[in-house]
């Protein structure tokens, strides 16, 4: 089908497809390329705009202060010489960047935020669809195990649903829906159909833990029913019971990487019965999937 662009998006047979902007959190010190991939696929396959947002924060270099310091105090020459690396560096993951949005025909945008990476990044999320970052990001010369601590305060704050993703890229073939009944999970689920329609004909699944000795149907098995018929037609559902934690790991443990979960709330204080913070921080300790986190507000 033929398509051309206006300002408003891509039309198609008179009519107007309008884009989703996406943004992707890249570090351009230590840039995640997998997390690329996830972004320009996703991209790609929902036609949408994709920015991305170089966090390259002015408090934030590759080298540490103490290699500045020599026997007459801090060496101006040598800081010089390792900014400029570090703006050499940040020059060529754009660079990577761009080569692969133009690879795969996505239209992109480049932002460098040069403040305070986190506040910067939550300010940007109010005008997006959808935030994708690495779920080992830290914009920090150190290493942590995820979740680490950027993305869990990042995740507190955000205003958009977020993807994060692991350090390895696997196509996207199934998708399973986190359910416990409460408003924040059907919120997510929501947000997941509204922002990734095109990952629906992936085979979609939708896992309840409940107590042992209840019902084997679904919280509010009626509404809900209805309510997925009109978007995801074909979802299977299954109920476990017993300790959710332990269940749901458990269950995903037949599940490859390229499955990608959806979980509703994650900010303290507005969380449901048992996706609260540490159901999303255990998943990202325990499963290496991308992770689909919504919460309303």
């Amino acid at each position: 089908m033929p398509f051309a662009s206006n300002n408003f998006g891509i039309v198609a047979n008179s009519q107007i497809i309008y884009m989703k902007k996406i943004l992707v959190a890249l570090d351009g010190l230590k840039l995640s390329k997998p997390t690329i991939q996830y972004a320009v696929s996703i991209a790609a396959k929902h036609r949408a705009h994709l920015v991305a947002v170089f966090l390259d924060d002015v408090t934030y270099h590759s080298y540490k202060i103490f290699e500045l310091v020599g026997p007459e105090g801090v060496q101006e020459e040598k800081r010089t010489r390792l900014e400029e690396g570090d703006i050499g560096m940040r020059s060529v993951a754009a660079q990577q960047f761009t080569t692969a949005c133009d690879n795969a025909s996505v239209d992109y945008s480049v932002h460098h935020d040069r403040n305070i990476a986190l506040q910067e990044l939550i300010h940007e999320s109010i005008y997006a669809d959808l935030l994708i970052i690495s779920e080992q990001e830290t914009l920090t010369h150190y290493t942590e195990n995820p979740p680490t601590r950027f993305v869990r305060d990042l995740l507190e704050s955000v205003q958009c649903p977020v993807l994060v993703v692991p350090d390895h890229f696997k196509a996207i073939k199934k998708v399973c829906l986190l359910f416990d009944g409460e408003p924040s999970s059907v919120f997510a689920v929501r947000m997941f159909g509204y922002t990734l329609a095109e990952l629906i004909d992936s085979e979609v699944e939708v896992v309840t833990v409940k107590k042992p000795g209840l019902s084997g149907h679904v919280p509010d098995n009626h509404l809900m029913k209805e309510f997925m018929k009109r978007h995801f037609a074909t979802a299977r559902y299954v109920v476990l019971h017993g300790d959710p934690e332990t269940e749901i790991l458990r269950h995903l443990r037949s599940f490859g990487e390229d499955t990608l979960l959806v979980l509703g709330a994650y900010r303290r204080g507005m969380v449901s019965r048992w996706f609260r913070p540490s159901m999303a921080d255990l998943l990202m300790m325990e499963k290496k999937m991308p992770l689909f986190i919504a919460h309303n507000k």
